[in-house]
């Protein structure tokens, strides 16, 4: 069975001589023509959109993809067909060379947290919208999960890259230990601390982008506790939550926003209080909270950290919030 009329989308790389053939082309033919951020030129037709971007990527998408790429593109332009027979020729595959389903181009926002495996430091929340340009821009970037970025410096400068991309479509909740071990305490359980602020983080994001169609997060509780968290705005959104939601575009530049946050909280506290905070919840965790503990007292400690985490009990003797 051919399953190649069922591809919806599919991305190339092609010369600049190729562009300005394939648009000459399009023209001859009556396609509409627009612009777009980034790119040489965008044409429509049916059910079919191709944009020509600056980098060389040449994206289709649209019903009528397949036949596009086999009919026009491959005979007139590329001069080759492979559309169909990637897996026997051992190329990438043909409806999405970064190998991601079609829907991660589609417009949603992703969700994703930092903090929630360090002591100290807070727990961070972030969402950011995407859209099918914004989505392939990230990754042209280098946008991936901030946990394979080991280096401090790379989430900053990705963070800068992301908003500036993005356009100020992404929201973040910055939840402060004080505020944490309140919020830890009232809901006495940590997945439904989440779910509280992955919906604040998608409710903001609805504000500035209201008809944003869905949510994506990593698989972390019953999709329930999120949509039963989130207030008016956002009951009408669809959530979904995945195992290694990460590989997500939105989902990835919303797991970088929330490191740099939570990074720079952690640096900055510990700057002011003159010890360096250490992530994590390892042997070095505990001598940091030993020297806060004795220097400045239980509170202090607590103010800095997550105190139902057994490093807590540890180091004051007191017992788990």
């Amino acid at each position: 069975m051919n399953t190649t009329k069922s591809v919806t989308s599919y991305v190339i790389t092609i010369t600049s001589e190729q562009a300005a053939q394939l648009e000459k082309h399009l023209r001859d033919k009556d396609w509409i023509f627009s612009e777009v951020p980034y790119s040489l030129w965008k044409a429509s037709k049916g059910k079919v959109n191709v944009v020509a971007y600056q980098s060389g990527k040449l994206t289709v998408q649209g019903q009528g993809t397949a036949d596009f790429v086999m009919f026009l593109l491959e005979p007139e332009i590329l001069k080759k067909a492979t559309f169909g027979y990637e897996k026997e020729l051992g190329l990438k595959s043909a409806d999405d060379p970064f190998e991601l389903p079609p829907e991660s181009f589609e417009p949603h926002a992703g969700v994703d947290e930092s903090g929630k495996g360090d002591f100290f430091g807070p727990l961070v929340i972030a969402a950011v919208y995407v859209d099918d340009f914004s989505a392939r821009k990230l990754i042209e970037f280098g946008v991936r999960d901030s946990k394979a970025i080991k280096s401090d410096v790379k989430i900053r400068q990705l963070a800068g890259i992301i908003r500036k991309t993005v356009q100020g479509q992404f929201a973040v909740v910055n939840v402060g230990n004080e505020a944490y071990n309140r919020l830890y305490d009232q809901f006495g359980n940590l997945n439904r601390l989440l779910a509280w602020g992955h919906a604040r983080a998608i409710e903001n994001i609805l504000e500035k982008v209201p008809d944003c169609p869905r949510a994506l997060s990593d698989k972390f509780a019953a999709e329930s506790l999120i949509k039963n968290a989130l207030l008016k705005n956002g009951q009408n959104i669809k959530l979904e939550q995945r195992v290694r939601a990460e590989s997500d575009p939105a989902v990835a530049a919303a797991s970088i926003l929330a490191r740099e946050v939570f990074i720079n909280a952690l640096d900055k506290a510990g700057t002011e209080l003159g010890i360096k905070l250490p992530r994590g919840g390892a042997a070095q965790t505990d001598a940091a909270a030993t020297e806060i503990f004795h220097k400045h007292g239980a509170q202090a400690l607590r103010n800095l950290s997550k105190a139902h985490f057994k490093n807590f009990a540890r180091v004051t003797g007191e017992k788990n919030s």
